[in-house]
C-alpha cells in the first residue's frame, strides 16, 4: 500500500508555500503563477495551519463576483476547514477525501504543522505507475515468465 509518505518523496516539488490572513489575493495569485503551484496553505504566526486557498477560491470567489484581488484578502475568501491527511495515510484514503469533497489538495500535516501537499495529479500519478506495474507483472504472467 502506498502512503503519503512515499507519494511526498516521488515529488519533485517539495517547497510548502504559504500565506496569511491578512495578504492579498493578487499576492496568492503571483505566487501561485511564480512556483506553478494551484493552492496555498494559510498559516497563522506559530506557523500552524487555518486554511487553503485555490486558484478556484480565487475564481469563484472573487473575479465571478466582480472583486479585484488587489483589494481583497485571504481571510475573505480562504477555505477554512481544510481537509488534510498524515504522511501515514494511504492513496486511497486520499482519492476518498478528493472524490466525496470535491477537492485537489490535501495538507500533510504532522503535530499540527503542514509537510506538504498531495494534489489530484499526485496521486493519478501514482495510479499510473501502480497501473502500469500490475500490466507489466500480467503481460509477464501470460507469457509464462512469472512462476504463478
Amino acid at each position: 500500500m502506498i502512503t503519503v509518505k512515499d507519494l511526498l518523496a516521488q515529488k519533485t516539488q517539495r517547497a510548502i508555500y504559504h500565506v496569511v490572513v491578512s495578504d492579498t489575493v493578487q499576492k496568492v495569485l503571483e505566487m501561485m503563477r511564480e512556483h506553478t503551484i494551484r493552492a496555498v496553505v494559510v498559516l497563522d504566526d506559530a506557523g500552524h495551519l487555518i486554511g487553503i486557498v485555490s486558484e478556484r477560491d480565487c475564481a469563484l470567489k472573487v473575479l465571478l463576483k466582480g472583486l479585484r484581488a488587489v483589494d481583497t484578502i485571504v481571510n475573505d475568501i480562504m477555505t477554512a476547514d481544510v481537509t488534510t491527511v498524515s504522511a501515514e495515510d494511504s492513496v486511497d484514503q486520499c482519492m476518498h477525501h478528493m472524490t466525496t469533497k470535491s477537492i485537489r489538495h490535501l495538507p500533510v500535516c504532522k503535530d499540527g504543522k503542514v509537510i506538504g501537499m498531495v494534489s489530484v495529479g499526485d496521486v493519478v500519478k501514482e495510479l499510473i505507475r501502480h497501473q502500469a506495474e500490475l500490466i507489466g507483472y500480467l503481460e509477464g504472467y501470460i507469457r509464462g515468465r512469472v512462476a504463478g
